[in-house]
């Protein structure tokens, strides 16, 4: 069958999960170069350069490493070496905000990936229940029929249920690998505000 046929036979569900496939590779392709550019400092090298900054007591040095490290945990650092001068509690806190705010930008979209992950199969047999109607319904009206005819309307139906797997399979694959990239990022950005608040207590004092 050619691809217009395909679509002819599965009717309007399988534009629908036509759109939710677009929609899905371009967030997938998206977040992917998102994590991607901001995987490139690992923690360990950049908390070196933090530490050898604050031994020296340059904390403008310390910040302009911040601001030049395109990562969710520089902006955590950056957040507590603003507030040099303020109280521990205020450090902590306002690390803590940049932590939450640097998580939102990364669960940005993933949710729309993990629905259409969870719902295109459903669209698909929806479409393949209409199909299967369908067929039967038009057996039924011609009164004409035979295992033959029977075959092909279910094996049309069936187009919808393939499309919508084909959907689902890599919106949840990809869904999984983007809650795996947060809770690393998550980590690290957790093990920075710790070992920077360790390192500005020590300068302090």
């Amino acid at each position: 069958m050619s691809i217009w046929q395909l679509f002819r036979s599965g009717g309007f569900t399988l534009y629908i999960l036509l759109s939710c496939s677009i929609l899905s590779v371009a967030i997938i392709i998206e977040r992917f170069l998102y994590y991607r550019r901001r995987s490139r400092i690992k923690r360990q090298d950049f908390m070196k350069m933090i530490r050898q900054e604050l031994e020296k007591k340059n904390i403008n040095g310390a910040l302009e490493i911040c601001k030049k490290t395109n990562t969710p945990f520089s902006k955590v650092v950056y957040g507590a070496l603003s507030f040099y001068n303020h109280s521990e509690k205020e450090i902590s806190n306002n690390m803590e905000r940049e932590i939450v705010i640097e998580t939102t930008v990364l669960e940005r979209f993933t949710a729309i990936v993990g629905t259409i992950g969870s719902v295109a199969v459903y669209i698909g047999l929806f479409g393949t229940v209409l199909g299967i109607i369908r067929a039967f319904h038009d057996i039924s009206a011609s009164g004409a029929g035979g295992i033959s005819v029977v075959i092909n309307g279910i094996s049309e139906a069936l187009v919808c249920t393939a499309a919508g797997l084909s959907v689902a399979v890599p919106a949840v694959v990809a869904y999984n690998y983007f809650i795996k990239k947060i809770d690393n990022f998550i980590e690290d950005m957790e093990l920075c505000a710790s070992e920077t608040m360790d390192l500005l207590i020590v300068k302090q004092k």
